[in-house]
């Protein structure tokens, strides 16, 4: 079963985490073979589950968390599951599309890729994508974001971090590839909203954990003469996608 790094950070996660771009989803549903049932596993509190809720008859969000899926919104079509990624309940030949956002690389891989193949119908499309380490429009403010996420959080990383680092070129995908359009995650965020968005790291949450203390207080006193309460800055994060098809 993969861990649970997220529970301990769920409300912060819920808040603060961007959204994925609505063109994404589109296009995945427009390759899917039908729309009749999406899975997001590692939904987390819901991003991706209910945006794939206007394309397809039928969304299953599945977590460990509950924690997480609690504040994930309620919807007609959409069921969430407290269940592990490798055993999501769902009859053979059923799935559509199986989507895994920011997630992957917590899973028991092996028995995930089963647990898909099994599922999924003829033709059926699993989508896995990720984002890193977000630029700000400030070199000040992007020299001292860096410094914190390698220097002051670095060691409290769980070790699965480096497959989002290198953009899961090194885990194994075994279907058939679908070449993939590049799609952009940038927003607008105040400083208040970067604060929060990075209390809900794992590493914070460790951190926070090992010492008492949160350590993006630290941070937000170093870039605060940079960036005014309230003043909004283009955030953005270099989005990976890796698409295939039962082989």
């Amino acid at each position: 079963m993969s861990p649970d790094h997220f529970s301990p950070v769920a409300g912060p996660y819920a808040a603060f985490r961007p959204s994925y771009p609505d063109e994404l989803f589109a296009w995945l549903a427009g390759i899917a073979p039908q729309r009749e049932l999406a899975w997001d596993c590692g939904a987390g509190n819901g991003q991706a589950t209910v945006a794939l809720a206007p394309h397809f008859g039928q969304v299953l969000g599945t977590d460990i968390s509950a924690a997480q899926l609690v504040s994930a919104p309620d919807l007609a079509n959409v069921e969430y599951r407290v269940t592990p990624a490798e055993c999501s309940g769902l009859p053979s030949r059923s799935v559509d599309l199986v989507t895994v956002a920011q997630a992957m690389h917590w899973f028991d891989l092996p028995k995930f890729h089963a647990e898909v193949l099994r599922v999924l119908k003829p033709g059926g499309v699993i989508a896995a994508w990720g984002y890193n380490r977000l630029a700000i429009d400030h070199p000040h403010i992007q020299k001292t974001l860096d410094h914190f996420y390698t220097e002051t959080i670095g060691a409290y990383w769980p070790p699965e971090r480096a497959h989002v680092e290198n953009g899961y070129r090194d885990l194994d995908f075994p279907y058939r590839r679908i070449a993939a359009p590049q799609f952009s995650l940038f927003k607008a965020w105040t400083r208040e909203h970067l604060l929060g968005y990075l209390r809900s790291w794992s590493a914070v949450g460790r951190f926070r954990a090992a010492h008492g203390s949160d350590p993006v207080d630290g941070f937000a006193g170093e870039i605060g003469s940079h960036w005014p309460e309230g003043e909004t800055r283009r955030v953005e994060w270099p989005l990976f996608l890796h698409v295939g098809q039962a082989i």
